[in-house]
């Protein structure tokens, strides 16, 4: 028997879908109004995906899509953080 096949999700800044571990994960967690980066991949909350690509986080920012697939308000402070980790910094 083989291995099951990687689960896939779309990606709320271009919509093209795309493994789940090539993905990065935002998670708003329960009862928070707070956008967090989920690096286990199963943190508990309502959970969004994105392409590690600045051109994903722009569009997704100019559609409002990451508010919206969390139900959440996204601040500048984890779009900062988003920002650099797309960009390889800490």
């Amino acid at each position: 028997m083989g291995s099951a096949p990687e689960p896939e999700r779309t990606c709320v800044g271009c919509g093209e879908t795309a493994g789940k571990a090539t993905l990065i994960r935002l998670v708003r967690p329960p009862g928070e109004d707070r956008v967090l980066v989920d690096g286990s991949g199963s943190a508990p909350g309502r959970g969004a995906y994105l392409h590690a690509d600045a051109g994903c986080l722009a569009k997704a920012q100019r559609r409002g899509s990451v508010a919206r697939a969390l139900r959440a308000g996204v601040g500048q402070d984890e779009v900062g953080r988003l920002t650099r980790l797309i960009e390889g910094g800490t």
